[in-house]
C-alpha cells in the first residue's frame, strides 16, 4: 500500500493504459468483425456479378450494356403496344345507354331503326339486298320482348353488323346475299339457319375472337375494295378466308325502295394491239364468301 501510494501517478497511468489497451483491442476486433462481414458480402455480390455474366445474354460488360438494351427494347414494346391499340378500337353497341340500364324496349327501338338505316343505306349505295331483310337479326325484328340475359350481347352484334355492312356498302358492291354471325341468344333457335354461324366468340389471353361470315356478288375490284375495307377498319377486323366462284344466276329481284344494284353487263377488259383495241378478258359476276373474325380487347382490370 505504501509503494502504491507513493507511485500513485504511475499506478493510475498503469491502470488507464491497461484501459486504452483493452478498449483498443475490442475495437480492432469488432473493425475485424465489420469487415469481415463486409468482405463476405462483397464476395457474395462478386459472384452474383459472375454468374450474371456467364448468363446468355448477360448484363453486358463495359462495352455493351444489356440490361440497357433490355430497357430500351421494353419501352418500345409497350408504344408499339399502344400504338396497336389503334387498330383494335371497340364497336360501341347499338343501342348504348349511358343513363340507365338497356331494356326490351330500348333494344327494339334501336333494332328496327337500325334495319331501316341499314336498308336506306343500301339504296343510296345501289347495293341490292334481299327485299325486308333483317341483317340476320330475323328472330328478333318482330318481338318486343327478348330472352332473359341476351340484350347486351345482341346489341355489341348490332353494333358489329352495322359497321361490317358499312363497309361493304363503302365497297360498292352489287349485292349483299347475306350476312351470318353466332348465336347469343335463345331466341335464335326460332331465325332462318342462314343468320347464324356454328360455334361461339373465344376469348383468348386478353381478347374475345367473333366470328362473322358475308356472301356477296361483285366484280373484282370492289371484292378488292371490301377486302381493303375491313384490314383499313379500326375495329380489328381480320379476314381469316375468302372464297370466289362465278356467280351464275342473276341477283334476286329487289323490292320497290331498295337497292337495285349495278348494271350486270360483263366488263371486258382490252389492251392496244394491231388493228385497235383487242379484247384478252370478259370480267364476270362473282360470288364471294368472306369469313372474319373480331378481335376486341378486353378491359384492363
Amino acid at each position: 500500500m505504501i509503494w502504491i501510494k507513493r507511485n500513485l501517478l504511475f499506478v493510475i497511468g498503469g491502470v488507464l493504459a491497461l484501459g486504452l489497451l483493452g478498449a483498443a483491442g475490442f475495437y480492432d476486433y469488432a473493425s475485424w468483425k465489420r469487415n469481415s462481414v463486409a468482405f463476405d458480402k462483397l464476395n457474395e455480390v462478386y459472384n452474383t456479378l459472375r454468374q450474371f455474366a456467364r448468363q446468355n445474354p448477360s448484363p453486358g460488360n463495359d462495352k455493351i450494356n444489356n440490361v440497357e438494351a433490355a430497357k430500351q427494347q421494353e419501352a418500345q414494346l409497350r408504344d408499339w403496344i399502344h400504338q396497336a391499340h389503334n387498330y383494335f378500337q371497340p364497336i360501341a353497341p347499338i343501342p348504348n345507354p349511358t343513363n340507365g340500364p338497356l331494356s326490351n324496349e330500348l333494344f327494339a327501338d334501336a333494332l328496327h331503326r337500325t334495319i331501316d338505316q341499314l336498308q336506306r343505306n343500301a339504296t343510296n349505295a345501289n347495293v341490292s339486298v334481299l327485299p325486308q331483310y333483317s341483317f340476320s337479326f330475323e328472330a328478333q325484328r318482330s318481338r318486343v320482348k327478348f330472352a332473359p340475359g341476351s340484350l347486351g350481347a345482341l346489341a355489341a352484334q348490332l353494333g358489329e353488323v352495322k359497321v361490317i355492312s358499312e363497309i361493304l356498302f363503302a365497297a360498292r358492291i352489287n349485292q349483299l346475299d347475306g350476312i351470318q354471325r353466332v348465336r347469343v341468344s335463345d331466341d335464335d333457335v326460332s331465325g332462318p339457319q342462314t343468320d347464324y354461324l356454328a360455334g361461339n366468340s373465344v376469348t383468348k389471353g386478353q381478347v374475345v375472337v367473333t366470328p362473322y361470315t358475308v356472301t356477296i356478288r361483285a366484280f373484282s375490284p370492289e371484292i378488292a375494295q371490301t377486302l381493303a375495307g375491313f384490314a383499313s377498319s379500326p375495329h380489328g377486323f381480320i379476314v381469316k378466308s375468302i372464297n370466289v366462284q362465278p356467280a351464275g344466276a342473276a341477283l334476286t329481284e329487289a323490292s320497290p325502295g331498295m337497292g337495285m344494284g349495278a348494271p350486270y353487263t360483263p366488263l371486258p377488259v382490252a389492251m392496244p394491239g394491231k388493228g385497235g383495241l383487242q379484247t384478252v378478258l370478259q370480267e364476270q359476276l362473282l360470288r364471294a364468301t368472306i369469313e372474319i373474325v373480331i378481335v376486341k380487347l378486353l378491359p384492363k382490370n
